[in-house]
């Protein structure tokens, strides 16, 4: 079987409508919650048997967003500043010959019964809304942790920037969503190569847009509508 056809099974649904503003690897920001709604066809509660068991979850889902013709050997990571080429299968780029996506969420709740089939509350997603799920299976400490693995070009991020948001603007924000914004915020939206501190970015978030500006290590909430 050398070609094989994916189908979604399920779609992610998500606080990010666009592809700008979500976290960069899945559990940055672990209050992020989203939920994964099965297709019809696949909205048969037995195929959770066992789930609950389970702390994490492994989600292979696809770059719907990413459409590119072609594939190149070299991409240029964010990480890098963009001036950097190195070898699609040493980055998570996108653009790769099968647009696929690993992300290791936490399993919150599965709601059994609703509308629309059962439904996998998660946390700490990297998913824009809609994106195409097509396969889960359970993380294994065991076997999927590996401490001591070296990390290439990408040793472990931290949060940069100090968020600063007016409380008359924060009150615009529903309460569980604010937490969650400045996390997101605080680990940097912005393209790496991006570095104005006059450009007033804009960012969808849970139903709201939030713009912003930075200025060294501070980000500055200037509205939320």
């Amino acid at each position: 079987m050398d070609a094989l056809t994916l189908r979604p099974i399920a779609r992610m649904e998500s606080d990010f409508p666009e592809k700008f503003g979500i976290p960069r690897q899945s559990g940055l920001v672990e209050q992020l919650r989203g939920r994964v709604v099965f297709e019809e066809e696949f909205r048969d509660p037995n195929a959770l048997r066992g789930l609950t068991g389970f702390s994490h979850l492994w989600l292979i889902w696809g770059f719907s967003k990413a459409g590119r013709d072609g594939w190149s050997p070299t991409v240029r990571p964010p990480r890098l500043g963009g001036n950097e080429r190195l070898g699609v299968f040493a980055t998570r780029s996108p653009f790769r010959p099968n647009p696929l996506g690993l992300s290791c969420v936490r399993l919150d709740r599965v709601e059994p019964e609703t509308p629309r089939g059962p439904i996998l509350h998660v946390l700490g997603a990297d998913l824009m809304d809609g994106t195409p799920i097509y396969d889960i299976k359970p993380y294994l400490p065991y076997a999927d942790a590996r401490p001591g693995a070296a990390q290439g070009f990408a040793p472990p991020p931290e949060a940069a920037l100090e968020v600063d948001v007016p409380p008359a603007l924060l009150e615009r924000v529903p309460p569980e969503h604010r937490e969650p914004l400045r996390e997101v915020l605080a680990w940097d939206p912005r393209p790496h190569y991006q570095k104005d501190p006059r450009r007033v970015y804009g960012m969808s978030f849970a139903g709201l847009e939030i713009q912003f500006t930075v200025e060294g290590e501070i980000l500055t909430v200037t509205d939320i509508r």
